[in-house]
């Protein structure tokens, strides 16, 4: 008994840590593929486009993983997007500030 209980909680751990950093990893491409797309154009709203475009390619990079989103909840799903936008925007901000240029 005492064991599954220790199975359940590390497999919930693996999970989260697994959501978490490709949501994370995810938002941080998605900002290196906007400055190389638009460079130091950030009026256009394609960069939005792009984040949008990250968090639907998540999910099935996430199956490949094995978590089953499948079973995910509406919850989940803001937090994939939060995270992905979220880093997004901190990393993109940091390159547009800088010039950094591809």
């Amino acid at each position: 008994m005492a064991t599954e209980q220790v199975s359940e909680r590390r497999a919930s751990h693996i999970r989260g840590v697994t959501v978490t950093a490709v949501a994370s990893l995810g938002g941080i491409a998605a900002a290196l593929v906007s400055a190389m797309v638009l460079g130091t154009a950030a009026k256009d709203q394609l960069g939005l486009a792009i984040v949008v475009a990250f968090v639907v390619l998540e999910l099935p990079i996430m199956q490949g993983l094995g978590i089953d989103v499948g079973d995910f909840s509406t919850k989940d799903h803001l937090y994939v997007a939060f995270m992905t936008f979220s880093l997004w925007f901190v990393t993109w901000t940091i390159l547009l500030t800088n010039g950094v240029t591809f």
